[in-house]
This record gives C-alpha cells, sequence and structure tokens, in this order.
C-alpha cells in the first residue's frame, strides 16, 4: 500500500512539473490585442518627424503619449532607436522649474503630466530626479491656500492647463494620473485637495455643494464647477429644469479620479457615477453628448474609459438593461473596427486635436494596454 502512494505522488510531480513545462494557450483577446497594438505602434514609428517628435509644431504633449505607448509596446520598448530619438526631443522641453513644456508655457500642467506618466515607465533609476522635479511642479500649479484659494473656492484642489488657467476636470485627472503613475504616496495631500475639486465636478447635489449641481441625481461628470460651472456637452432638461449635462470623457475621468484618490468602492460618488457608467453604457460614440458631436473627443474617451475600468478592477459591467459587457473585449472589437490599414485610428470628428493621427494612435494604443498590459 505504501508502494502504491509514493507512485501515485510520483506520478502527480511529474504531472505537475510537465503541465509547468507545457506552453500556455495565448488568451485570444490578448493576442488580438497585440496584434492592434503592434500595427500601430509600425504606424507611429513610420510617422517620427525629422526633430524626433509627433506631431512637434504642437509641442511635446502628444510626443510623450505615442512615447509612452512605444515604450510599452513590447515589439518596441525604450531601446528602441526611435524611442531614443523621441526622449531627446522632449528633453529640449525640460525647464528649471522642473515642468517639461513648450516656450509658451500655456499648456505647462497637461505637458508635463502627460511627461511625467511617459518618464515614470521607462523605469530607469537615472529619471528619478526629473520624476521627482516633474511631481513638485505639478503638486505646486495645483490651485490652494497657496495661491490664496480656500476651500470654499471651486477652483480650489483643480488644475489647469497652466497656473494662470481656471482649472477642469480633463487636467486634473491627468495630473492624478500622472502623480499615481510615478510613484506619489496614496497619503500625499494633493490627492485629498484634488478630491475636493472632483466631486465638485460631478452632477450629484447630496456631495457636491456648487449650485449648478443643487437637486441633481445624474452622477456624470462636467468639466468645470470654475465660473459658475461648465460642460462642453452644454446644457439639457431634466425634470423640467435645465441642468449642466454630463459625459463620457470626463465621467470616466471622475470615475477614476476618485478611485486614485482613496474613495472606496462603497462610497457615495463612486456608487452613483458607476450607475452613470452602467445607464449609458456605450463605445459606439462618446456618451450623453449631444447626437451632432457625439464622436467628438471618442478616442480620449476610449483612453479614459479602458484606465478607469483597469482601476475598478472588474472583468464585467452589468447596464442598466440587464445586459453583462466584458469590458475588454468590446473596447477590442471597437478598436479593431476602427483601425485604419496603415495601422493608424483618426477621428474624423475634428475636436480636440482628435484630427491628429498620431494623438489618436497614440490613444488607442494606451487603451489596449490598459486593458491588456503586455509587460
Amino acid at each position: 500500500m505504501r508502494q502504491y502512494l509514493v507512485i501515485l505522488c510520483t506520478l502527480a510531480t511529474v504531472t505537475a512539473l510537465r503541465a509547468q513545462d507545457a506552453p500556455r494557450l495565448e488568451d485570444p483577446l490578448r493576442l488580438r490585442a497585440r496584434q492592434l497594438s503592434e500595427r500601430g505602434a509600425k504606424y507611429l514609428l513610420a510617422a517620427q518627424e525629422k526633430d524626433g517628435g509627433w506631431a512637434s509644431r504642437d509641442g511635446p504633449g502628444i510626443s510623450c503619449l505615442v512615447l509612452k505607448a512605444l515604450i510599452q509596446e513590447p515589439s518596441v520598448g525604450p531601446k528602441h532607436p526611435a524611442v531614443q530619438r523621441g526622449l531627446e526631443f522632449v528633453r529640449r522641453f525640460q525647464r528649471e522649474d522642473g515642468g517639461v513644456y513648450s516656450a509658451e508655457g500655456l499648456l505647462k500642467s497637461y505637458e508635463t503630466s502627460v511627461a511625467l506618466s511617459m518618464f515614470a515607465v521607462l523605469k530607469d533609476p537615472k529619471q528619478q530626479k526629473q520624476i521627482v522635479a516633474a511631481q513638485k511642479f505639478l503638486k505646486d500649479n495645483q490651485w490652494d491656500e497657496g495661491d490664496g484659494k480656500s476651500f470654499d473656492d471651486p477652483w480650489y484642489g483643480g488644475a489647469g492647463y497652466g497656473h494662470a488657467e481656471r482649472p477642469d476636470l480633463s487636467n486634473t485627472q491627468m495630473m492624478l494620473e500622472a502623480l499615481r503613475d510615478s510613484g506619489l504616496p496614496e497619503d500625499d495631500p494633493t490627492y485629498k485637495k484634488a478630491l475636493v475639486f472632483i466631486q465638485r465636478c460631478q452632477m450629484l447635489g447630496e456631495s457636491n455643494d456648487q449650485p449648478f449641481a443643487k437637486g441633481s441625481t445624474d452622477g456624470g461628470f462636467i468639466y468645470t464647477p470654475a465660473n459658475g460651472g461648465e460642460s462642453k456637452a452644454g446644457e439639457h432638461e431634466v425634470n423640467g429644469r435645465t441642468e449642466l449635462r454630463s459625459y463620457g470623457t470626463m465621467t470616466y475621468a471622475g470615475f477614476k479620479s476618485m478611485l486614485y484618490a482613496g474613495l472606496s468602492r462603497d462610497d457615495r460618488r463612486v456608487v452613483a457615477a458607476l450607475e452613470w457608467i452602467k445607464r449609458y453604457w456605450t463605445l459606439d460614440h462618446n456618451p450623453n453628448m449631444p447626437h451632432r458631436q457625439s464622436r467628438q473627443g471618442v478616442y480620449y474617451y476610449y483612453h479614459v474609459f479602458a484606465r478607469a475600468l483597469a482601476a475598478w478592477g472588474e472583468d464585467a459591467v452589468t447596464d442598466h438593461a440587464g445586459r453583462k459587457h466584458n469590458w475588454r473585449a468590446e473596447l477590442i472589437e471597437k478598436l479593431a473596427g476602427l483601425q485604419r490599414r496603415d495601422g493608424s485610428w483618426v477621428n474624423e470628428a475634428d475636436r480636440w486635436m482628435e484630427d491628429r493621427p498620431a494623438l489618436t494612435t497614440a490613444y488607442a494604443l494606451l487603451a489596449l494596454q490598459a486593458a491588456y498590459p503586455q509587460q
């Protein structure tokens, strides 16, 4: 009997070892994502300009997004000659104040945020000094008491394109993403201050103290609470009254930012945002934008959609009709249908610079990489 048990144990051990040695079957969705990403990366490599950048007339911002996508693409990586040329291009915009921005300085926070996220994925110890400097720059550019903005001011905790610019949720979420990507500790006060601004962008009267949100139960997000509130989707009628209209890019950006800022999954603000996502679930357009504008900003939407749901951590979302959505599979299917023959993506609804294929292709790759990290 003892000999029989020894034989069984030996066979089990051999079987386990063989199972470990056997090649694993490739997840078909991951494989498809990699194929799309590789094609997009080939386009971006071919589209690099002579000065080392992409859409370089627009400053370093688009180049940083492209470089982050290429660094994270296994077929390219940080040591690729094109990436090295791109890094040299971006480094020309490094400033003594820690920022990375063009001479005009109109997009200081935005450009530094995307540069910081890009530097972080390099995982190069030599870059740490620049990372720390960029983190400080972004924190210094957040509106707070140092700028004469108290907690009661709707600008408090937010970030705009530049420090003199009024804050908005788009730039604030980019700032938080960059700080998180680069390892800023979760207990840093920047997150707590940003949360004050973020919740004031949510159309939820129970937690938003701004007059424009009074009575709203929508749960979605607008562009900014500054100057009385503004939505890039305009206004609409709700129960007989006019209300600022929430929309996809900002709602996913706000949802993601609340998670980054440390709110729990059962926090009422998080739950309300998730309910909005379930109610307006779609990848066909930027949800809840007016019909004629519904394709505007759709690639930015795909980017924040993927980052937000990756942060949420669930494989599927069940919409209000009870349909279960594998968000990764649906994103891949949508981007596969939109990719052009040359490997690029571009938005014919020209707004927010999405007519530039370098930008939209970078957004698409970053969305794929958020859904299926390749490294």
